[in-house]
């Protein structure tokens, strides 16, 4: 056995799918993309292409014994050996007999051992993962709208089948494409050096049927790509609607999702139809070719029998191997099912996989030089690719250390003005500069690193409270996630938690989203994950909305000892939140209206004023 998982993992340590690039976007056209991925393992797939070679070969001569075989006997009982048994059989022929023997046992084992070490330690478990993996690795790296604009699901299931549907497309192609290609031109080498007619009729069939796939390809592999796509619309849907499934119950909705999901099953059905039609007929025509050929060269076989121009053993084998080529046919057209159906799913995920970068570093960009934190918009616009600007002209001078409040009616642009800062997204016009420094012109991790952020709609992994307080940290320590837990008031209630799998307090995981939390609860994780991380700009939006006043009251305390030092931007609607702000910006419309102290902007009477007022 240890022999056995030393040749295992020998052939499975040849590919090592977590390699680091330096760029992981792949090209976007379909044989560069496929190239992209292939070309960096590319001694596995010509080694998966030299067994297809070899094992075509085997194949071929394996069959091609039926009629030596048949041969051997008749001369041997026509010499009127037939009396010796086996010992006269080998005396005559055993150096024929063993050679086959060796041939179809040792040889043909060997050859297709090879070949499954390379397909399933060597392509299966190497290649399907590093495509995954580098998929993986650039579509995260995309900015927010590219994930706004799609759903989780189908982009979750693009990438996972961006591995499997190129490795199993290379598979067909190599081992099974290939191999026919192989024995075919084999089979018609042999045949025309059998008889020359016979050749002939193979070769005519090798061109007829070159004929037909070339007609048929082009619409399979179109109806296959539409076919992906609308299937990976399937399960987008059904994701988004397992995702909101307490919505979907609250609102009895079941009805009406089922429905959303029903018109995108009833589209792929539809698609499905005009692809499994294109496939049959392509199988029909190719089976019609096929049935005229064999019959074609059974009859040329027996005539030249019948003519004395051949032996029995030849029609034997003549028969044997183009029943077979026949076999093969049959198994190249349910291959060809799945290879197109791969070659769909690989262009389908092209699109979405390949898709550059909304968001990009410039290739000589230098890391973030944060020195003190101050903070400036000059002319700011930017629109969400709507007609009328999220921000319009924004200019704004913020200090180190200063504490700036954020309020306004809800879609005038609050959000968007601290996303733009953190260069979620790029501005249309205009700059924002920190220290002196455009977000633009600087790595965006590097930049990033130095916020802290606080949603109200808060952001959980389904991992344990521990990795998401200490998100980003991989030299996370208990006590340090513990103090910052208590100073968001979490401390208590996380020590009572205890999930399904019996993991309690910091270890218990928290369901997808925090879906097993009160929104109060998950808001108290992420405010401990922002004093956690400790990072020198701390943006808060919105970030108590959802905590009742006392505990409000509680966790501001200790902010504010967290913000002493800090930057700091508060987005709110409770004006309560942002009274002690060195400055509160007052927007409407994309735009800043008014800015100044709490004090300032009552005396002002303007929209502050009223604001204040209906609060009050």
């Amino acid at each position: 056995m240890r022999v056995v998982d030393s040749v295992f993992r020998f052939f499975e340590s040849w590919i090592d799918p977590f390699k680091p690039r330096s760029d992981y976007e792949p090209p976007n056209t379909l044989l560069a993309y496929v190239w992209h991925y292939v070309g960096q393992v590319k001694w596995a797939f010509l080694a998966l292409l030299l067994y297809g070679f070899a094992n075509a070969i085997v194949e071929a001569t394996v069959f091609s014994y039926v009629g030596r075989l048949v041969d051997v006997l008749t001369e041997f009982e026509a010499t009127g050996d037939k009396a010796s048994g086996w010992t006269g059989l080998l005396e005559k022929h055993g150096g024929t007999l063993l050679t086959m023997l060796l041939v179809i046992a040792l040889l043909r084992a060997c050859v297709v051992t090879f070949g499954a070490l390379i397909e399933e330690q060597v392509i299966v478990p190497g290649f399907f993962v590093m495509m995954r993996f580098q998929s993986h690795k650039h579509v995260v790296g995309q900015s927010l709208s590219f994930f706004q604009n799609d759903l989780a699901g189908r982009i979750s299931q693009k990438v996972f089948q961006s591995g499997m549907a190129t490795g199993d497309m290379m598979i067909s192609l190599l081992q099974v494409i290939w191999f026919v290609v192989v024995y075919a031109f084999t089979t018609a080498g042999l045949l025309f050096v059998l008889d020359w007619q016979l050749g002939v009729v193979i070769a005519v069939w090798m061109v007829v049927f070159y004929a037909i796939a070339r007609y048929f390809v082009p619409k399979v592999r179109e109806h296959a790509r539409i076919t992906a796509e609308t299937g990976s619309g399937v399960t987008g849907r059904m994701v988004d609607g397992y995702s909101n499934i307490q919505t979907v119950k609250l609102y009895g909705s079941q009805i009406q999702t089922e429905d959303w999901v029903l018109d995108a099953m009833q589209v792929h059905q539809q698609a499905i139809f005009k692809f499994t039609r294109t496939l049959t007929s392509m199988r029909v025509s190719l089976t019609v070719v096929n049935g005229i050929v064999i019959s074609l060269i059974g009859w040329i076989a027996v005539d030249l029998w019948l003519s004395d121009a051949s032996t029995l053993g030849s029609v034997a084998f003549v028969m044997a191997l183009v029943l077979r080529l026949h076999l093969l046919s049959n198994r190249l057209l349910g291959n060809l099912n799945g290879f197109f159906r791969n070659v769909g799913v690989t262009q389908n995920t092209m699109d979405l996989v390949a898709h550059p970068h909304g968001l990009k570093d410039a290739m000589d960009a230098p890391e973030f030089a944060f020195d003190k934190g101050e903070v400036e918009f000059r002319d700011v616009h930017f629109h969400y690719d709507k007609l009328d600007g999220v921000i319009s002209g924004i200019s704004l001078k913020v200090g180190a250390g200063e504490k700036i409040g954020i309020v306004g009616a809800s879609g005038c642009g609050k959000t968007t003005l601290v996303h733009l800062m953190m260069r979620f997204f790029d501005v249309d016009q205009g700059e924002v500069l920190i220290d002196g420094q455009n977000v633009r012109h600087v790595r965006q991790n590097s930049l990033r690193k130095h916020f802290s952020l606080v949603q109200q709609d808060v952001q959980m992994f389904h991992r344990s409270v521990f990795e998401n307080i200490a998100l980003g940290d991989p030299d996370a320590c208990l006590e340090r996630v513990q103090e910052a837990a208590r100073q968001a008031d979490a401390h208590a209630f996380i020590s009572e938690l205890k999930d399904k799998d019996g993991r309690e307090g910091y270890r218990a995981h928290v369901g997808e989203r925090g879906v097993k939390l009160s929104g109060g609860q998950r808001q108290r994780i992420a405010i401990a994950r922002a004093i956690y991380r400790n990072a020198p700009i701390l943006v808060l939006d919105e970030a108590t909305s959802q905590l009742d006043s006392l505990t409000e009251k509680t966790i501001q305390q200790n902010l504010l000892k967290q913000m002493s030092e800090k930057t700091v931007f508060v987005v709110a609607h409770r004006l309560s939140t942002i009274m002690a702000m060195d400055r509160i910006i007052v927007m409407d419309k994309g735009k800043i209206i008014e800015e100044g102290t709490h004090p300032d902007l009552l005396k002002n009477e303007g929209t502050y004023a009223e604001l204040w007022r209906r609060q009050s």
